[in-house]
């Protein structure tokens, strides 16, 4: 009797008793790294990447694991789309309008002023076309995106003079996070493009004036409240900032099935619980803030209307200009147009009778 044979007759008991071993095909363990854009001490945005891997070890017996690296420690925080694509490490965890510099359309991977919200965000990428453009924008990167956590709404930042009128945005020395700074020129002030773990030093030196970066927690931990104590809100050209996961195509493409899975799976993991720990942990950072002396302030009316109407005319001049800007922009903002008509009467209303209510 062939081998063949005898497991078919006598099943794996029989095959066990006569000594023939099944065949076993044992999963060679994976080992990634992960670089980080942003620094350790931020358990928010950083640690959404921990959840990533932790995840991705879980769910394969630890037979996959990914170690994470803040920014600087395998290269610099805004080189990792190169390190990804070069294939210098399998994975990257950043935010995608760092990179405005390659091509503008990176932007809207993370938020646009005057943008869709977190969750409308999401809606796109998960249910509409975002994941399938982006996918399809990335390919000539080498990179296999994944959404990888959203803030929420941000606030405005910290500003060492209060800001009362448009005049104040002019000659405005502002750390602000990429591709608004496109906007922020337009209203004559002048954007600086710098990285999370170096802006405490450059707002207390004086080489800007102002600085933006998250919100309450975040802002909270950095120490921004020590040097400027005027915060503005809202952050208007981060309505839902999202964050990525980006793969290197050949790693991604070398994964069994089983393995893709995961790391979609743990993704969507770190991408629920980032938002999740902002939300919960924004509203006891604000008290502690307002209670040691900030000022928490509005934008005055004529400053948001003068960053809507550049930020407009930005787009369409980018929609001439860029193809994929255009191609992504069309189906982007047709999907911010609907979307605001449903939360308009839904979420925006709720919202405001609830805020106005005595709880």
């Amino acid at each position: 009797m062939d081998r063949r044979s005898l497991i078919k007759h006598a099943g794996i008991a029989g095959v066990l008793t006569a000594g023939v071993a099944p065949a076993v095909h044992a999963q060679a363990a994976i080992r990634w790294r992960l670089a980080s854009s942003f620094p350790k001490a931020l358990d928010t945005i950083y640690g959404a990447a921990e959840v990533f891997a932790k995840k991705v070890g879980e769910m394969s017996g630890g037979k996959f694991e990914i170690s994470v690296h803040a920014g600087g420690e395998l290269m610099p925080a805004f080189g990792v789309v190169d390190g990804v694509q070069e294939g210098t490490v399998q994975v990257a965890h950043t935010a995608p309008y760092y990179f405005f510099g390659k091509d503008d359309t990176f932007a809207m991977g993370t938020a646009i002023p005057f943008g869709l919200n977190s969750r409308q965000l999401t809606s796109w990428f998960y249910d509409g076309n975002g994941l399938k453009l982006f996918r399809e924008f990335y390919d000539k990167y080498n990179i296999v995106n994944f959404p990888g956590g959203n803030t929420g709404a941000q606030m405005g930042g910290w500003y060492r003079n209060e800001i009362k009128s448009l005049d104040d945005m002019k000659g405005l020395k502002f750390r602000v996070g990429g591709f608004a700074g496109k906007v922020i020129t337009r209203m004559g002030g002048v954007p600086q493009n710098i990285p999370g773990g170096e802006i405490y030093q450059a707002l207390e030196r004086g080489t800007i004036d102002a600085v933006e970066w998250v919100g309450p927690y975040d802002d909270e931990k950095l120490g921004f409240q020590k040097v400027a104590k005027n915060y503005y809100y809202p952050g208007w050209w981060e309505g839902g900032a999202q964050l990525d996961f980006y793969v290197n195509k050949a790693a991604y493409n070398g994964l069994s099935a089983e393995n893709k899975a995961i790391v979609e799976c743990a993704a969507s993991h770190a991408h629920t619980t980032m938002q999740a720990m902002y939300d919960n942990r924004n509203p006891a950072a604000l008290k502690r803030l307002v209670a040691g002396g900030v000022k928490v302030l509005p934008f005055p009316r004529p400053v948001m209307d003068e960053a809507f109407k550049q930020s407009m005319s930005l787009y369409t001049e980018l929609s001439d200009t860029n193809p994929a800007w255009k191609k992504i922009y069309a189906d982007y903002s047709n999907f911010r147009k609907d979307q605001n008509l449903w939360f308009r009467f839904t979420e925006a209303q709720f919202d405001r009778y609830m805020q106005a209510a005595t709880l």
